[in-house]
């Protein structure tokens, strides 16, 4: 493309690929700072996404900073965690700092809303095919027509069409026990404690539930393509034959009435570790590392990580650092946060999946509640 046409394009401050947590939350800071922002979303608001919709309370006063009423919104609190073994042995605790439940289909919208009403350029149903750094600045190539900008920040999540054309080391690794997983959400209507969220393991997965908005439980679970593949690549086939071996997901999937016939799948779920620059593209949220749902954190980990991205994008874009000094403290803060719990997760990632190991892990951890509290702070922070 040459100067002439690059010239005619429509330009912006900081161009936002993926309309998720990680990229409405970025999106609606950076516009809070009199930037000029376009954030790119592949579908439109609002619509389902597979996540077990669970956000630990460090995100409640971020969140309303941003301009989300949570106070209103009558949604549940929950304090209690249950962790089931395949054979059904269960143990339960108090959540150290707790969480609350929404769904991403209401959740992403409203912020979605909020981004607008502030004057966020927000490209719904835009798909972007190629992302460009030349001269100190970006091309982005869409379905819609070509932008440029000055910063591209990289929030579409745990795997895209970009992550292939960039060649990023997780998209070509062989199957491991860390990157061939898929996610499976439906939402349902059931008999299950407001104010808990169980956690129901099975041979090469777990299963999650708890309340989100308007009497709903979002019921999500993670397993192998494995596991999938040997049930004839049928879903419902697979949670017989697996997830009803354990007792507490048999009675779930059993009793429950489930408000679609059909879930909401993801196929190709790495939790490899990740680039967190790539062409001088900022990856934010699972772009950038994703934390093993068993430790139900990735919600508070996209927007923690947006507001890192923010602390230094803004000032890059308003001329108070260089490129590549805002590049160096995005790395250098992004790790300081974040890379012990994503550790701590694959640590504890590995605890689970065989039943044998599982249920011999859940026995000696029932007597020591403190040990259990312990490993879940490690993988939740402070307000922030």
């Amino acid at each position: 493309m040459d100067i002439k046409e690059q010239n005619q394009l429509q330009h912006v401050d900081l161009a936002i690929v993926g309309g998720g947590l990680a990229g409405l939350s970025q999106a609606i800071q950076a516009r809070a700072q009199g930037l000029k922002v376009a954030l790119f979303e592949k579908e439109t608001y609002p619509f389902h996404r597979v996540c077990g919709e669970y956000i630990s309370m460090e995100s409640y006063p971020f969140l309303e900073s941003l301009g989300l009423p949570l106070g209103e919104m009558e949604l549940p609190r929950i304090k209690r965690l249950q962790i089931s073994a395949p054979n059904g042995k269960l143990i339960e605790q108090d959540l150290p700092l707790g969480g609350f439940g929404i769904s991403r289909y209401l959740l992403d919208y409203r912020l979605s809303i909020i981004a607008k009403q502030n004057g966020v350029n927000v490209f719904e149903n835009t798909k972007v095919s190629d992302i460009q750094f030349e001269k100190n600045k970006f091309i982005i190539s869409a379905n819609n027509g070509a932008f440029s900008a000055t910063a591209v920040a990289g929030t579409f999540g745990k795997r895209s069409n970009l992550d292939i054309k960039w060649q990023r080391p997780f998209t070509s690794e062989k199957p491991t026990s860390l990157n061939n997983y898929i996610g499976v959400k439906y939402h349902v209507v059931t008999d299950f404690p407001y104010n808990s969220i169980a956690l129901h393991n099975f041979e090469n997965g777990y299963c999650g539930i708890s309340a989100v908005e308007e009497g709903k439980y979002c019921l999500c679970y993670l397993t192998t393509a494995e596991n999938l593949k040997k049930n004839n690549h049928s879903i419902k086939e697979m949670e017989k034959n697996v997830l009803f071996q354990n007792p507490h997901l048999k009675k779930i999937f059993s009793t429950a009435r489930f408000e679609r016939a059909d879930p909401v799948t993801i196929s190709q779920i790495s939790f490899e570790k990740k680039g967190l620059l790539e062409n001088h593209v900022l990856m934010i949220g699972d772009a950038a590392g994703m934390i093993t749902p068993l430790c139900g954190n990735g919600m508070s980990m996209a927007l923690h990580g947006s507001k890192i991205a923010a602390g230094v994008l803004i000032p890059f874009l308003k001329g108070e650092m260089s490129r590549d000094e805002m590049e160096k403290k995005y790395e250098h803060s992004w790790n300081a946060t974040f890379a012990g719990r994503l550790r701590t997760g694959r640590t504890i990632q590995s605890l689970f999946g065989k039943p044998a190991v599982t249920n011999a892990f859940l026995s000696i951890m029932k007597p020591f509640p403190g040990l259990i509290s312990k490993l879940i702070r490690q993988t939740h922070g402070e307000p922030f």
